[in-house]
């Protein structure tokens, strides 16, 4: 007599591949296998970096990248998918159409450059992710500059990140939560705070959540904002609830961080180690 095979639900990244391991799918999948959720990776660009920086950057054929998409969602359980580099306008675009149907989470990282300064997409691609690509999303995870750069305000207080973040939320009808990372933002007390706005329902009003912790001094920060969007989806594909996500996420930023310190990988800005959980 067989076993009963229990369905599993999949998270899928859709990023691009760092191939020193820090950031991308490599810190994605990391992400995923320690919350304790099966990953899948469709990758929409290759790079030429490490820990000193990205130094080239092929994008992959948007046909194929629609291709990778179609192929695991015809035949993965996928109910939380994670956005993250996407290199291109016709990539971004590509993606808008293999998930249109898409029913399930759609978290994204609207990544537009990388902590060494490189531009990571151009801008017409920036401007389809915030014409057509945060249409499908269910949540967004802008750090401060890039939150400033889609609503076009200057985000450098509370007020005024929330208010952006609100905009987002009124602009686009399937977003349902806008999660700021406070990282960027300089504060007397040296702490940083994370923000989770979510929409109001008929049944639920906005609701506003904040988490600061003291800011740790550490040089291994490399793929701090693909690690925060990849927990979050892990989290919430585990939990099925925002506020339990974002805590949970919040509470790994802050242990993996802290573990990673006293580590030395690569000569430039190091990556967090994943495994340390």
């Amino acid at each position: 007599m067989s076993a009963i095979k229990i369905p599993q639900h999949v998270a899928l990244t859709i990023a691009g591949s760092d191939p020193s391991g820090g950031a991308g799918i490599q810190a994605d999948l990391k992400t995923f296998t320690m919350a304790g959720v099966y990953g899948g990776a469709v990758i929409t660009c290759l790079t030429v970096q490490n820990t000193k920086g990205v130094f080239a950057v092929q994008t992959v054929d948007p046909v194929f990248v629609k291709q990778q998409i179609a192929a695991v969602l015809d035949d993965l359980n996928v109910s939380h998918i994670k956005i993250g580099m996407l290199g291109s306008a016709d990539v971004a675009l590509s993606i808008c159409e293999a998930l249109a149907d898409f029913e399930g989470e759609i978290i994204c990282d609207p990544v537009q450059l990388a902590s060494s300064g490189q531009e990571l997409i151009d801008r017409g691609g920036y401007n389809v992710i915030r014409t057509k690509l945060f249409d499908i999303c269910t949540v967004v995870t802008p750090n401060l500059p890039e939150l400033s750069l889609l609503t076009g305000q200057n985000c450098k207080n509370r007020e005024s990140i929330l208010k952006a973040a609100e905009a987002l939320l009124q602009r686009h009808e399937k977003l349902r939560a806008v999660i700021t990372t406070g990282g960027h933002f300089k504060t007397a007390d040296n702490s940083i705070t994370d923000f989770l706005l979510t929409s109001s329902t008929a049944s639920h009003p906005a609701d506003c959540l904040e988490i600061s912790h003291t800011r740790i001094d550490s040089s291994n920060t490399h793929g701090t904002g693909c690690t925060f969007s990849a927990a979050f989806a892990a989290y919430h594909l585990l939990t099925g609830d925002d506020s339990k996500a974002f805590y949970k996420t919040t509470r790994y930023m802050e242990a993996i961080i802290k573990k990673s310190i006293h580590f030395k990988i690569g000569h430039g800005t190091g990556p967090l180690l994943h495994h340390l959980k």
